[in-house]
């Protein structure tokens, strides 16, 4: 999964939801749905879209497929957003080690 289309999934807000409700551990379909404004088909979409992306797995348990976070797909992510820490950071060092001109 490249960074792009999992912030490309993510920006949509429904999507956004149903994947903070894995933040708690994995869900069934009908508990990530409830008191969502949608329908359950509506989030087994969005639910294969966030598959699609590399975010989240599916495992089935009898008849009910049971979702939960791909941790791998969220280091890639990370591992983008921290990219952007080691470039700041670079540029301060460079900057705090530059000589002073006496004036």
């Amino acid at each position: 999964m490249a960074y792009g289309s999992a912030l490309t999934v993510l920006a949509d807000p429904t999507r956004r939801a149903v994947f903070e409700r894995l933040r708690q551990g994995p869900r069934a379909v009908n508990v990530i749905a409830a008191g969502l404004p949608v329908s359950r088909p509506a989030v087994s979409q969005h639910l294969k879209v966030l598959k699609d992306a590399g975010l989240v797995e599916e495992r089935s348990e009898g008849v009910r497929r049971i979702y939960s976070l791909r941790h791998e797909g969220l280091m890639e992510l990370r591992d983008w957003f921290e990219s952007f820490w080691s470039e700041s950071f670079e540029a301060f060092r460079a900057e705090v080690e530059k000589p002073r001109s006496e004036t």
